[in-house]
């Protein structure tokens, strides 16, 4: 595959901070690339330069191997973290304004049937669900049939449910082979959506690679999980790393069956036992030493 974004050395500097501290990557065309890390990391500040909102302190950003330009502005589509839709229009009509922008693009009835709006076009914009607005939102960004596709935290707010729905809409844009670049703080989002993953901390790549290689380089463990009123030995008494949680108590460890045979030496019970891989929540917290924020 071939690299359709390319940031070389990207750098963004205020006075007295470094956000973005000369970070470099690529993107493959059709493929899904997250970044993430926590408030405060440089990823939006990253993102908005690549979309050309902000300029760069040094460093270079190329859009199929050539300076941003006009193919970029009119090949794009973003949905940020905050949009301001005209007051009083419907769904329709705010479909039709956004369109209106681009010479060519996307057909507004496949757009309108892709994103499920078919029921919300008579519907002022200002009474939409936090779901119902987030699929209104990606298709004004689709408006004109972007080869790449920038979402910023796109489903902060949203519940499981609506999270999960526009997860499946972010699937069926990657399978017509957009390219599209996301920003998010929850990490089975990113598991799930993801081809590749930058993970940001003050303002550089601590990390990069596909979820699985990444799991895999980092971890060799899984995790045991009980909760924690079942857990009635103290800590010390594992030779293994025990952390504790309001609810529940993690271990790690390498073998499952071993460590299950001494728990029952010790008398805890283990009928309310979870185990789990490791996960990119894990990695987050190891590599950050932050817990993750929205």
């Amino acid at each position: 595959m071939s690299a359709v974004l390319e940031v070389h050395n990207l750098v963004k500097e205020y006075p007295g901070v470094t956000a973005v501290a000369g970070i470099s990557f690529s993107v493959e065309e059709g493929s899904c690339f997250g970044m993430l890390g926590p408030n405060g990391a440089g990823k939006t500040t990253a993102v908005e330069i690549m979309e050309g909102i902000q300029s760069a302190s040094s460093g270079e950003i190329l859009y199929r191997g050539k300076p941003i330009g006009a193919d970029f502005r009119n090949e794009a589509g973003m949905q940020f973290q905050s949009t301001a839709l005209q007051d009083h229009l419907t769904v329709r009509e705010s479909l039709q304004l956004f369109r209106g922008f681009y010479k060519h693009g996307a057909d507004l009835d496949e757009l309108i049937e892709s994103c499920s709006l078919e029921q919300l076009l008579s519907r002022d914009n200002r009474k939409l669900s936090g779901g119902q607005r987030q699929r209104l939102l990606l298709a004004i960004a689709l408006v004109n049939d972007p080869k790449i596709l920038f979402l910023d935290e796109p489903t902060t707010g949203l519940d499981p449910q609506a999270r999960r729905n526009f997860w499946d809409l972010i699937e069926k844009i990657k399978k017509r082979r957009t390219t599209v670049l996301l920003t998010t703080h929850y990490m089975d989002e990113a598991y799930i959506l993801c081809d590749t993953i930058a993970i940001m901390d003050h303002g550089k790549i601590i990390a990069h690679g596909s979820p699985e290689s990444l799991l895999k380089e980092h971890f060799s463990d899984v995790i045991i999980e009980l909760p924690r009123e079942d857990f009635t030995v103290s800590p010390t008494s594992l030779p293994w790393t025990v952390h504790e949680k309001i609810d529940s108590v993690e271990i790690s460890v390498a073998s499952v069956s071993e460590t299950l045979a001494k728990l029952l030496e010790l008398g805890v019970s283990i009928d309310r036992i979870k185990i789990r891989p490791r996960n990119l929540e894990d990695l987050f917290l190891e590599l950050t030493g932050t817990e993750l924020r929205a």
